[in-house]
Protein backbone atom coordinates (compact mmCIF):
# COMPACT_ATOMS: atom_id res chain seq x y z
CA UNK A 1 0.00 0.00 0.00
CA UNK A 2 1.34 2.87 -0.86
CA UNK A 3 2.43 5.84 1.78
CA UNK A 4 1.05 8.99 2.28
CA UNK A 5 2.95 12.05 1.01
CA UNK A 6 4.74 13.79 2.91
CA UNK A 7 5.41 17.29 3.81
CA UNK A 8 1.56 18.04 3.52
CA UNK A 9 0.74 21.25 5.56
CA UNK A 10 -2.64 21.21 6.61
CA UNK A 11 -4.88 22.84 8.78
CA UNK A 12 -6.19 21.40 12.60
CA UNK A 13 -9.50 20.28 11.38
CA UNK A 14 -8.68 18.99 7.64
CA UNK A 15 -5.76 17.13 9.82
CA UNK A 16 -7.79 15.20 11.89
CA UNK A 17 -10.42 14.48 9.69
CA UNK A 18 -8.05 13.12 6.99
CA UNK A 19 -6.36 10.96 9.96
CA UNK A 20 -9.36 9.63 10.89
CA UNK A 21 -10.71 8.50 8.40
CA UNK A 22 -7.69 6.65 7.67
CA UNK A 23 -8.30 5.05 10.61
CA UNK A 24 -11.55 4.31 10.09
CA UNK A 25 -9.86 2.58 7.38
CA UNK A 26 -8.03 0.45 9.07
CA UNK A 27 -4.67 2.19 7.76
CA UNK A 28 -3.23 3.81 11.51
CA UNK A 29 0.37 3.95 9.84
CA UNK A 30 -0.80 6.21 7.09
CA UNK A 31 -2.78 8.16 9.84
CA UNK A 32 0.66 8.53 11.73
CA UNK A 33 2.20 10.24 8.83
CA UNK A 34 -0.59 12.51 8.65
CA UNK A 35 -0.38 13.26 12.08
CA UNK A 36 3.91 13.37 11.47
CA UNK A 37 3.32 16.35 9.07
CA UNK A 38 1.39 18.78 11.59
CA UNK A 39 3.67 17.61 14.13
CA UNK A 40 6.47 19.03 12.11
CA UNK A 41 4.61 22.16 10.54
CA UNK A 42 2.60 23.57 13.51
CA UNK A 43 3.41 25.98 16.15
CA UNK A 44 5.87 24.79 18.67
CA UNK A 45 3.35 24.93 21.51
CA UNK A 46 0.97 22.36 19.54
CA UNK A 47 3.94 20.09 18.49
CA UNK A 48 3.43 17.34 21.37
CA UNK A 49 -0.21 17.23 20.48
CA UNK A 50 0.54 16.35 17.20
CA UNK A 51 3.51 13.91 17.86
CA UNK A 52 1.39 12.31 20.74
CA UNK A 53 -1.14 11.57 18.13
CA UNK A 54 1.32 10.25 15.91
CA UNK A 55 2.72 8.37 18.39
CA UNK A 56 -1.06 6.57 19.58
CA UNK A 57 -1.30 5.75 15.49
CA UNK A 58 1.88 4.20 15.62
CA UNK A 59 1.21 2.24 18.72
CA UNK A 60 -2.05 1.02 17.12
CA UNK A 61 -0.14 -0.28 13.74
CA UNK A 62 2.27 -2.27 16.23
CA UNK A 63 -0.21 -3.53 17.86
CA UNK A 64 -1.62 -4.54 14.67
CA UNK A 65 1.31 -6.50 13.28
CA UNK A 66 1.59 -8.18 16.60
CA UNK A 67 4.43 -6.20 18.86
CA UNK A 68 2.61 -5.66 21.56
CA UNK A 69 5.35 -4.52 23.36
CA UNK A 70 5.89 -1.78 20.99
CA UNK A 71 2.31 -1.16 20.86
CA UNK A 72 2.31 -0.36 24.66
CA UNK A 73 5.60 1.78 24.59
CA UNK A 74 4.15 3.94 21.97
CA UNK A 75 0.25 4.21 23.57
CA UNK A 76 1.64 4.84 26.99
CA UNK A 77 4.31 7.60 25.19
CA UNK A 78 1.53 9.01 23.24
CA UNK A 79 -1.11 9.31 25.86
CA UNK A 80 1.65 10.55 28.47
CA UNK A 81 2.26 13.25 25.37
CA UNK A 82 -1.37 14.99 24.98
CA UNK A 83 -2.50 14.23 28.33
CA UNK A 84 -1.80 17.79 29.35
CA UNK A 85 -3.77 19.32 26.32
CA UNK A 86 -7.69 19.99 27.17
CA UNK A 87 -9.43 19.45 24.38
CA UNK A 88 -7.60 21.46 21.45
CA UNK A 89 -9.82 21.83 18.14
CA UNK A 90 -12.28 19.30 20.27
CA UNK A 91 -9.43 16.51 19.86
CA UNK A 92 -10.80 14.33 22.99
CA UNK A 93 -7.61 14.05 24.77
CA UNK A 94 -9.76 12.25 27.84
CA UNK A 95 -11.05 10.14 25.21
CA UNK A 96 -8.17 8.85 23.32
CA UNK A 97 -6.06 8.35 26.57
CA UNK A 98 -8.45 5.75 28.12
CA UNK A 99 -8.29 4.50 24.66
CA UNK A 100 -5.07 4.22 24.84
CA UNK A 101 -4.98 2.71 28.83
CA UNK A 102 -7.59 0.41 27.88
CA UNK A 103 -5.33 -0.95 24.98
CA UNK A 104 -2.68 -1.18 26.64
CA UNK A 105 -3.97 -3.23 29.66
CA UNK A 106 -5.80 -5.57 27.13
CA UNK A 107 -2.04 -5.93 25.16
CA UNK A 108 -0.02 -6.34 27.95
CA UNK A 109 -2.48 -9.37 29.12
CA UNK A 110 -2.86 -10.99 26.08
CA UNK A 111 -0.69 -9.24 23.04
CA UNK A 112 -2.39 -11.24 20.40
CA UNK A 113 -2.42 -9.07 17.29
CA UNK A 114 -5.90 -6.43 17.19
CA UNK A 115 -7.73 -5.58 14.40
CA UNK A 116 -6.98 -1.76 13.31
CA UNK A 117 -9.98 -1.29 11.91
CA UNK A 118 -12.29 -2.34 14.93
CA UNK A 119 -9.72 -0.59 17.37
CA UNK A 120 -9.62 2.85 15.59
CA UNK A 121 -10.49 5.57 18.32
CA UNK A 122 -12.38 8.63 17.77
CA UNK A 123 -10.36 11.27 17.25
CA UNK A 124 -12.99 14.61 17.97
CA UNK A 125 -15.41 15.25 20.60
CA UNK A 126 -17.75 16.02 17.95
Amino acid sequence: MARQDEGVVRAPRETLETAQKLLDEGKPFHAHEVFEDAWKSRPEPERDLWQGLAQLAVGLTHAARGNAQGGVTLLKRGAERIAGYGDPYDVDVSGLTAWARDLTERLARGGAPVDPRAEAPRLTLT
